[in-house]
């Protein structure tokens, strides 16, 4: 398959775990991102949501159809990459982040029976420490996802974000990553974090602590996935394609897993 070698060798360029990566006709791509349309759920106290206007629809009169729209949102809502900036001053935009690091082995970190019991669960190095005994120490360049199993809630925006008020994010509610978890993950030397909740803070936090952590660390995370319980504690690997934002802090993103058949 020449298409899936020459894509595979143009992602890996810069990748060091490349001879790890899967051939494009081995693998089963699994879609992680919500669709962006009028259901789409944003941060409560954002100024717009999704906007999706008609220019054209219908036969052009020059023996064609033809259609054509105008859309706008805000950097962070649906799913989403969060990009370094966001939450440290001189970090990395969306535009300068290097290709090569959308492209990465993903490990699954599934706390979803204990955000089942507690809505604002935070991962903990215990949950880190569990997973690396199980399945062996998480190695530099690696992407990990948190699966709370929240993507389930969408897009019910009471349900998902604990709380349906318009411009209040005083009274969220849903599970995210820990302070501790996330400095863990900065030694581990992640490429990438992401989460199936509406942040990698948990609801419930004033201070962001996790976005101010990974941010210092230049390393980008993913909001808002799903199907993460499609995808392999293991073995998988993950593509993350935001908009090429100048000077964007975050930007709307397709996000595929890539889960080997064999």
């Amino acid at each position: 398959m020449i298409f899936g070698d020459v894509l595979i060798s143009f992602f890996l360029w810069g990748s060091s775990p490349a001879l790890d990566a899967p051939r494009l006709d081995n693998v089963t791509p699994v879609d992680l991102s919500h669709t962006y349309d009028q259901s789409t759920l944003f941060w409560p106290t954002s100024p717009i949501a999704f906007e999706h206007n008609q220019l054209a629809f219908g036969p052009s009169g020059n023996g064609y159809f033809y259609s054509a729209y105008t859309f706008a949102t805000p950097e962070h809502g649906g799913t989403h990459l969060d990009a370094p900036i966001h939450f440290s001053e001189g970090a990395k935009t969306v535009d300068e982040l290097p290709i090569s690091d959308f492209y990465a082995p993903v490990v699954i970190l599934d706390v979803s029976e204990k955000a089942a019991n507690n809505r604002d669960y935070r991962l903990a190095p215990d949950d880190i420490e569990s997973f690396e005994t199980a399945h062996g120490r998480i190695k530099p360049g690696t992407a990990v996802l948190v699966r709370a199993n929240w993507s389930h809630h969408w897009p019910d925006a009471k349900a998902y974000l604990g709380d349906d008020t318009p411009g209040d994010a005083s009274n969220l509610s849903f599970p995210g990553f820990g302070a501790e978890a996330a400095k863990m993950l900065v030694e581990r030397q992640v490429s990438m974090i992401g989460i199936d909740t509406a942040s990698i803070d948990y609801g419930q936090s004033k201070d962001f602590a996790v976005h101010v952590v990974i941010a210092g660390a230049n390393i980008p995370a993913l909001e808002n996935l799903t199907n993460l319980d499609q995808v392999p504690v293991t073995g998988a690997w993950i593509l993350a394609a935001p908009m090429k934002i100048g000077g964007g802090s975050g930007a709307p993103a397709r996000v595929v897993a890539f889960v080997r058949k064999d």
